[in-house]
Formats: C-alpha cells, structure tokens, sequence
C-alpha cells in the first residue's frame, strides 16, 4: 500500500479530550488539515448504528482511534465489566464503520499492557499472546489486544490500510494528577510539589526505587502516531517508546530538580514495587526514520509548569 500524506486530508481523532487525543490535535494543528472532532454528548461511541451515521456523515480520509475507558489499577478492579465491554464496543464499532464508510486509513492506540507480564526484556512486538498478562489490568489489555486483531483481520480479509500503534508509559499536560487513580510521573509531580509548599524534609515513596521504567512524552507519542499514519503500512502493530530506561529512584530525583525540592526520599519497601523492568522494544520505529525529541529532564519541567498553571 502507498504511503499516506496528511496534506489536505480531513482526520478523526476520536478521544480529542483524553490526554493522547489533545496532544495530537495539538500536532495536527501545525499540520495543513481539516480535524475532526466530536464530545461524548453529541456521539456515544458505544452505539453501533450511530458511529456508521456519523461517519458516513462527515466521511474523513483518516481516523486517528485514541478514544477508550482508562483508569488505574483501582478502576479496572472495580469496574472489569465496563473497562471490557466499552472498549470492545468503542473500537469495534470505528473499525467497522470505517471499513464500512470506505475510510483510507485508520491507526488504532493501543498499550504496552498488551503485553505479558513476563515478556523478555526490552519487549518486541512479536511478544504479544506469548504468555499471561498482568492480572491488574487484564480487562483493559484484553480489549486492547481484540482491537489490534481486529485491524489485522480487516486488513487481511478486506485489503484496508488499518495500523495500531503501542505507546510505553506517557506523560505530559492533561494528565490525571488525582493521587487515588493517577500514575507514577504525575504522582510524584503532585506529592514533591506538595512536599515543597508544605516545607517538608522528605517525601515519603512506595517500594524500593529500584525496578526500571521507560516514559515518553506524549507531544513525542503524537508526533510518532502521525508519523506512522503517514509512513507506515503492514500487518504487525508497532511499539512506540524511546528506548531508554531509568530507576523509579532515578526518576524521582529528575521529578525534586524539576520542582525544586531539595528534601529526602524515604523509601517504604514494606510496599510492593512491581515488574522490576519494563522496556519497548523500538528498533522498528527508529528504523522507519522516527525517534522522540523531548528529553525526561524538559519533559518533566514542562508538565510541571502545566500542573501549577492548573490545579
């Protein structure tokens, strides 16, 4: 299949007010391209027949699939039945209709929970169904991995040019910096930040600081998404991550010189830490000519600009 160019092209980013969907309206708009957008008042995405009228109303050339039910770990205990079925009927419904509305090109967002718990470190592509998932989000995993395949079956069975993409661990503006469901980068932001205006001498963190993770900035997630809509076509998904790695300890001293905060870090190592390493393998990415631009250290400095700028 022939490469797509975004140039005069009209683009549905679905989920344009998730974290990732912002970001990459936030890319498009440097772009000469028509965005299209639409809030979960005006379109359920879980209402079959009205993702088909829809799209068959506005008939992009593209479809950018960032819309999905997140959450953390808490949520997905909570709410197995929601995380699943949302998600299944949020991604099967696009890809149908797009298929169906003769859409040229559509990439689906999917997760690095996709992959096992277990999977040799860094990870490939080629890892995924190889073993078990992590129990803690299978519900929102397995939806995931049904969307990937479903990409693939409608491009084997019907000739579409549909891709997915894995993004590792991001991070960034609009991300959700609530203590009870938030990830790791913005709880530390929020807990160092609270740490300096309450003028503590420490700040107090789960586990031992020790297992390794990889964080991308997700203007740099975005821009790779649009890259692989325009550069890539072909059956296997693709990892999306920066290839480097740090210490959850590492990472917190990154977070105290972003904020300011020149206090302690006691570790509580009667807490769980977690996979000890989880690292995307992005050799194929990198060798399709893209690789991410914004360093952990402006990263982070940016991100926590936008938190004092809102909260």
């Amino acid at each position: 299949m022939s490469v797509f160019k975004i140039n005069g092209k009209n683009i549905w980013v679905a989920g344009h007010n998730g974290m990732v969907g912002k970001a990459v309206v936030r890319q498009l708009e440097k772009k000469n391209c028509e965005i299209l957008t639409v809030d979960r008042q005006s379109l359920d995405l879980t209402i079959q027949q009205d993702v088909n009228n829809w799209l068959a109303h506005y008939n992009p050339d593209a479809v950018i699939l960032c819309a999905a039910k997140v959450g953390g770990i808490l949520a997905n205990d909570r709410y197995p039945a929601e995380f699943i079925y949302q998600n299944l009927m949020i991604e099967a419904n696009i890809i149908n209709a797009a298929y169906t509305n003769k859409i040229s090109k559509l990439l689906f967002l999917g997760s690095s929970c996709v992959y096992p718990k277990h999977a040799p470190q860094p990870i490939n592509e080629s890892a995924l169904l190889t073993g078990p998932l992590e129990n803690t989000n299978e519900w929102y995993a397995l939806a995931k991995i049904a969307g990937i395949k479903l990409c693939q079956a409608y491009r084997k069975q019907y000739g579409v040019d549909f891709i997915s993409a894995m993004p590792t661990n991001l991070y960034g503006p609009c991300d959700n910096f609530n203590l009870e469901t938030c990830h790791v980068i913005p709880a530390l932001i929020r807990k160092t930040h609270e740490a300096l205006i309450e003028n503590r001498k420490a700040i107090k963190v789960w586990g031992s600081g020790l297992p390794k993770r990889e964080f991308m900035h997700v203007d740099d997630c975005a821009e790779g998404i649009i890259f692989l809509l325009e550069n890539y076509s072909d059956m296997e998904h693709v990892n999306l991550g920066t290839g480097q790695e740090l210490s959850i300890g590492d990472l917190i001293e990154v977070i105290k010189s972003a904020v300011g905060f020149k206090g302690k870090t006691e570790f509580d190592t009667s807490k769980p830490d977690g996979t000890p390493r989880k690292l995307l393998n992005s050799e194929k990415i990198q060798a399709l000519g893209w690789s991410p631009s914004i360093s952990l250290q402006e990263g982070l400095k940016k991100t926590y600009h936008w938190y004092l700028e809102n909260h």
